[in-house]
């Protein structure tokens, strides 16, 4: 008679490690929070140092798991029956508003919510703007001159650019497909056709060199010199200029698209107290003070003293029907990748 102990050793294994991944486990090496953000690592791992100091029973606890904002939507989409994150941090207004759709977030407690003016609040304050994110052109001065380097959107697809241009891949960047978006905007708003702004992603793509796969790769490939301009954001410029890249960030003349970039908390996390913790700290004064003043942010937050950096930057806000480009992104950006990227 053969013995059914190996099948019972095996499936408590398996009840084990399933009870493992839930974050059901004790101990205090055990996760008590887990992030998916899609900020740039030394901001988001400076933030959270200084969490965790703030916080000791934190400390060594926290799991962070970086990925494009596009990404952490399908993937808080995909865990909704069986959420394995409590907070989800950096993605565009459109991005919230599509989990919103979806019923995947839980509003934040009331006193974080109060901290941010009602203009930045998501829809039905189930997520919060933590700062706002001017769009802007960037170039590398060892290969332009302020002379040759592009001064407005129109500039970038000019003949003297052919093969000057490096993009973040634009489909898996919640970034790209706001700025993609916003220039297809500008015509559409008059016209209700999208054509005209097809055409300029044409020829957007003519001058292209080549769609890096994330935003590591497009400031290294731009220091290397295989390009020499780019269209991103104008903190994580400045924040690359500030490290040594030789970056000089344009303003551009008919003005810069500015996103609102938020955090909110996951419905059914599995650390919801955690995932407050989190939110409020964030969301402190003090913090955001800090990310402004290290980090080039924008926060919505009110701060006790703008930051010096500010006074250098001319900021000039396009203007955008933000409601439209959340209907239509989605429309827009599958043309582009259907129709346009790589094609020029």
């Amino acid at each position: 008679m053969r013995t059914r102990r190996p099948t019972v050793f095996l499936a408590l294994i398996a009840l084990l490690s399933a009870v493992a991944a839930c974050g059901l486990t004790s101990g205090p090496n055990a996760t008590a929070l887990t992030i998916y953000t899609s900020r740039p690592k030394p901001i988001a791992q400076s933030v959270l140092d200084a969490f965790e100091q703030a916080n000791p029973e934190f400390e060594g606890r926290v799991r962070m798991l970086t990925l494009g904002a596009s990404e952490v939507v399908h993937r808080v989409r995909a865990e909704k029956h069986r959420p394995q994150a409590d907070v989800w941090w950096g993605g565009t207004s459109q991005q919230f508003g599509q989990a919103v759709g979806a019923q995947l977030l839980s509003p934040a407690n009331a006193e974080v919510i109060a901290r941010v003016p009602e203009p930045y609040r998501g829809s039905g304050t189930l997520w919060l703007a933590e700062m706002r994110a001017a769009q802007i052109i960037f170039y590398n001065s060892a290969m332009l001159s302020p002379e040759r380097a592009p001064k407005d959107w129109d500039d970038l697809i000019g003949s003297n650019m052919r093969g000057q241009l490096m993009i973040r891949d634009v489909a898996a960047s919640g970034t790209m497909r706001s700025i993609y978006s916003a220039l297809i905007g500008r015509s559409f708003a008059g016209t209700g056709d999208p054509n005209n702004g097809y055409e300029f992603l044409r020829a957007l793509d003519r001058n292209t060199e080549d769609y890096a796969a994330n935003p590591s790769d497009l400031f290294l490939r731009i220091q290397r010199q295989e390009a020499a301009a780019s269209v991103w954001n104008l903190q994580d410029v400045l924040v690359q200029r500030a490290k040594g890249a030789p970056f000089t960030p344009v303003m551009p003349v008919s003005g810069a698209p500015m996103l609102l970039d938020g955090v909110g908390k996951i419905k059914g996390g599995p650390h919801g107290d955690a995932a407050d913790t989190f939110m409020e700290f964030l969301l402190r004064p003090a913090t955001q003070q800090m990310l402004a003043d290290k980090y080039f942010q924008l926060p919505t937050v009110a701060i006790p003293t703008p930051p010096a950096w500010l006074t250098e930057v001319s900021l000039r806000e396009m203007p955008v029907d933000w409601t439209t480009v959340s209907r239509e992104e989605t429309g827009w950006i599958d043309y582009w990748v259907q129709h346009i990227k790589n094609r020029g």
